[in-house]
């Protein structure tokens, strides 16, 4: 016979699936290890750093990132909204297994010189659709 504390249900145990440090490489107080970003947290982050980063940013990876700042500088036309809507698409399914796309949606406020993209995405034992909101902006 199984005690009643050895069930375990989605209430009472939540398996931890994914786990990524944090970029700042914070301490926690309480274990005195580095905090992590697990799951849902671990995959958005994930993904805006794969957007946000150029190709040959990272050593030894040179074909890893989205590439899109380049995009940023050009004028801003339906055209060009959907060309970062497929790069952003094409760099998440390609270095991304984590994330199951539905949607990327680019949109522009001229006015700001900012692009908002919106990626909509299930991951695994993750029953309803995640948003993740990516704001992309031209530095110098």
């Amino acid at each position: 016979m199984v005690s009643p504390a050895t069930i375990f249900t989605p209430r009472t145990k939540k398996i931890t699936l994914y786990q990524d440090f944090k970029k700042t490489l914070e301490i926690s107080p309480v274990s005195s290890d580095l905090t992590v970003w697990k799951d849902e947290d671990s995959v958005k982050e994930s993904m805006k750093n794969l957007i946000l980063t150029d190709r040959g940013e990272r050593l030894m990876q040179p074909n890893l990132g989205g590439n899109i700042n380049a995009m940023l500088f050009e004028n801003i036309t339906p055209a060009i909204i959907i060309l970062i809507q497929n790069q952003v698409r094409n760099t998440i399914e390609l270095y991304e297994p984590r994330a199951e796309l539905i949607d990327v949606v680019a949109t522009s406020n001229i006015d700001d010189n900012t692009v908002r993209v919106r990626i909509v995405f299930y991951i695994t034992n993750v029953q309803q659709p995640i948003t993740l909101d990516v704001f992309l902006e031209r530095t110098r």
